[in-house]
């Protein structure tokens, strides 16, 4: 993979092949990427965006939210105009009833006229009173909004157990041939990243795991995607080639090797806790399903190849890690 992060269009599901291309929204928030063409806009558009200075565009998602906002406040203030409404009638008709029942009746506020007393108070009480309704509303809003955040960005395995996510269960396509069979045990294990963006839930994990299974497939015309597994910023790890066959990660060494990607790019970003946690269990796995020889080598890719993979920050940690070994084997 190259060292140069990919971007996906949020719209599209593509990459984003050239920044050029690409337009961010700009809510404060948001801050997802799309292709300009998928935008909507015309050029002439694009081009008063790129050029006026404190001019912003946003994304479908958030314009969505702004519209809901203003919505529900325009219908609680046509509902508060009808309300004023009917409390005029009501009140002309307390006032007629007044004059004939009681006319001694004490105005509910002293220092002004009775009608006008009255027509205050009660349109203070049913202003309050909306003003809450709409309180709770907009903080019932934000709440639900913040959980379904909080659900797709923390999507996280923090129970120390592996979680194996198949091929279909993450959108993969099958291999388009046979691939090469692994001579097991194997004794090598080579660390990498992927050099894309990183992820912390099972949907934007696995829609990154196809992303670069396209890559290799499509553009490199593989026969799958070349990692035997993949480990996610949320605790998974993500089935590639798998245990079995020999995966495409690493040239002249792949026989032998398992490949084991990092997805995300490590050069500066630590990598959570929960992935060097699954990468151990996973290796682990390996040792016990007797598919990894106990006495296995741990390299980093950096080590086998010229790349900057696994990120110096992957590197600097797993030189820490047991089996790791700066002698290079055949």
């Amino acid at each position: 993979m190259s060292s140069n992060a990919l971007e996906i269009c949020l719209k599209c599901q593509e990459i984003i092949s050239s920044t050029s291309s690409h337009i961010k929204c700009d809510s404060g928030i948001c801050e997802q990427v799309y292709h300009r063409k998928c935008t909507g806009l015309n050029e002439d558009q694009l081009r008063m965006i790129d050029t006026v200075q404190n001019l912003n565009w946003k994304c479908d998602v958030c314009v969505l939210k702004v519209q809901n906002v203003s919505k529900l406040s325009q219908c609680l203030e046509k509902c508060l105009r009808e309300h004023e409404k009917r409390l005029e009638v009501l009140e002309m008709g307390l006032q007629k009833r007044s004059k004939l029942d009681d006319p001694q009746t004490p105005p509910l506020c002293p220092f002004l006229p009775n009608t006008v007393g009255r027509k205050a108070v009660t349109i203070t009480v049913v202003f309050v009173l909306l003003t809450t309704v709409l309180g709770i509303v907009l903080a019932t809003t934000t709440n639900l909004f913040g959980k379904t955040l909080n659900q797709t960005n923390f999507d996280v395995i923090d129970n120390g157990t592996l979680v194996m996510v198949k091929v279909p269960e993450w959108g993969g396509k099958p291999a388009k041939n046979k691939l090469g069979v692994q001579k097991l045990p194997i004794h090598r294990v080579v660390i990498s990243h992927t050099a894309a963006e990183g992820c912390e839930s099972l949907e934007v994990c696995s829609a990154r795991v196809k992303v670069v299974q396209s890559f290799h497939m499509d553009s490199w015309d593989w026969d799958h995607i070349g990692y035997n597994f993949l480990v996610g910023g949320d605790g998974r790890v993500y089935e590639g080639r798998g245990w079995n066959y020999v995966g495409a990660h690493t040239k002249g060494y792949n026989t032998g090797s398992v490949g084991i990607s990092f997805i995300g790019t490590f050069t500066k970003i630590k990598p959570t806790e929960r992935q060097l946690k699954a990468c151990q269990l996973l290796i682990a796995e390996g040792v016990r399903l007797k598919k990894l020889d106990p006495n296995y080598r741990l390299y980093g890719h950096r080590q086998l190849s010229a790349t900057e993979s696994p990120g110096e920050e992957v590197y600097r940690i797993i030189k820490t890690w047991p089996h790791w070994s700066h002698e290079i084997d055949p």
